[in-house]
């Protein structure tokens, strides 16, 4: 399953093509945040897409979860979210 990283930098329009991308030519895809703002920033993606895919009658499904991950030394908490077609 392809993992796609979301930062707060990141264009909700760029997140929204990876992400219609990837379910369209795989079905499924992770996204990986780090800190509120790239949290904003990933659901904003997926609301873009969720209008990108609705037109071919599917749905986006977001299924969240914590894991921590190790970052220049040091671990930190992600929030990961499985996004898929239902």
């Amino acid at each position: 399953m392809k993992l796609l990283k979301v930062s707060s930098k990141s264009r909700p329009n760029a997140v929204a093509g990876a992400i219609a991308g990837i379910i369209r030519s795989e079905g499924k895809l992770q996204i990986q945040t780090i800190g509120a703002g790239a949290l904003n920033q990933t659901i904003k993606g997926i609301a873009i897409a969720r209008g990108y895919i609705a037109p071919t009658g599917q749905e986006l499904v977001c299924i969240p979860f914590f894991k921590d991950i190790e970052v220049n030394g040091q671990i930190k908490t992600a929030i990961v979210l499985t996004v898929e077609l239902r």
